[in-house]
């Protein structure tokens, strides 16, 4: 019985590892995707052939910490589009779960909004487990090989834009541009859970 419970406890504590271990971390190189976007068209990275950089945020329609930064994701991508920094927002959120998260309902609210990135559906939540998002908004900076520079917040207020002291997206955009490596890395991601059923 003794031998049962360690094997048990033993493979609990792998499983434990395992998922605290799950998604890319700083440093792996990010595999490509294709997804739909609210445009109607399939959209990968392969096909932003320009792109010195990806601004991977996995974001929704509903969640409060993510409306809270709609409009500073439109912002960064006017400020970094031009130097070849693209947004991507995808919707890793089941709609049956969250009926606001529908495709139909990424369509309204990207233009209601006037997001000038692609907004993708994660249809079936393939995608969001690979990169280890686990919140809305989640953000995972690549460079032009995919790989991962930054990982977490966008910046330390989601409540308050004009409060914001330390943008870390922002920053380690920037750090890329001057050739170094974004420090921090990694930030935690504050925002909405991810929902599955």
């Amino acid at each position: 019985m003794k031998n049962l419970i360690n094997t048990f406890l033993l493979a609990l504590l792998i499983g434990v590892t395992v998922t605290a271990q799950s998604g890319y971390k700083v440093g792996d190189t990010a595999a490509d995707f294709t997804l739909k976007g609210v445009d109607g068209n399939m959209h990968s990275l392969a096909d932003m052939k320009d792109a010195k950089g990806f601004v991977v945020t996995f974001t929704c329609n509903h969640c409060p910490y993510a409306i809270m930064y709609e409009d500073r994701l439109v912002a960064l991508q006017n400020e970094f589009g031009p130097k070849g920094y693209q947004v991507i927002a995808i919707n890793p959120n089941d709609p049956e779960v969250k009926p606001d998260d529908s495709f139909d309902n990424m369509i309204i609210r990207a233009e209601e909004k006037k997001f000038n990135f692609p907004y993708l559906i994660d249809e079936g939540q393939k995608l969001y487990p690979i990169f280890g998002a686990t919140k809305t908004p989640h953000v995972f900076l690549l460079d032009s090989k995919l790989e991962v520079k930054y990982i977490g917040a966008i910046d330390d207020n989601a409540r308050n834009a004009d409060e914001v002291e330390d943008r870390y997206l922002a920053n380690a955009i920037n750090a890329l541009e001057a050739g170094k490596n974004p420090d921090p890395s990694m930030t935690k991601a504050i925002g909405c859970s991810i929902k599955t059923k």
